[in-house]
């Protein structure tokens, strides 16, 4: 099964890190966004099993996005990133649903390990039954 990942964070070069940490990982990159009120439509839209997200962001916090997304897609798997230091934060996102953290500047190797080892829940096609 592929796995489907959206990256969030407000600053495009973190995005690019992680679409390339991504790559190196064999996951499939399905969309990008840049503060928590895109990464809310994003996940609405695209469905990914896996979301890596930012927690400070401009429009709408991580922690805001992750309650909103869980709300509508419970069984989507969101990783919270974080720069070292905002270890209240990291409970914060872990309290909202965030499944694991990542903490920034990244670990190249922890990343692709956090991301592949994330339990992916089988969705159900959609069509069948309905």
């Amino acid at each position: 099964m592929e796995i489907r990942l959206l990256i969030v964070d407000d600053a495009a070069f973190i995005r690019e890190v992680l679409i390339q940490i991504a790559k190196k990982a064999k996951i499939s990159v399905v969309g990008e966004a840049a503060d928590g009120e895109d990464a809310l439509e994003k996940a609405l839209s695209l469905k990914p099993d896996i979301i890596l997200m930012d927690i400070v962001m401009p429009r709408k916090s991580g922690i805001q996005a992750t309650k909103d997304i869980l709300a509508q897609l419970p069984l989507t798997k969101i990783i919270a990133c974080s720069t070292e230091g905002q270890e209240s934060m990291v409970v914060k996102a872990l309290e909202a649903g965030c499944c694991d953290y990542i903490v920034k500047p990244f670990d190249v190797n922890n990343v692709i390990k956090i991301l592949q080892n994330t339990k992916i829940a089988q969705k159900p096609r959609e069509g069948i039954n309905g």
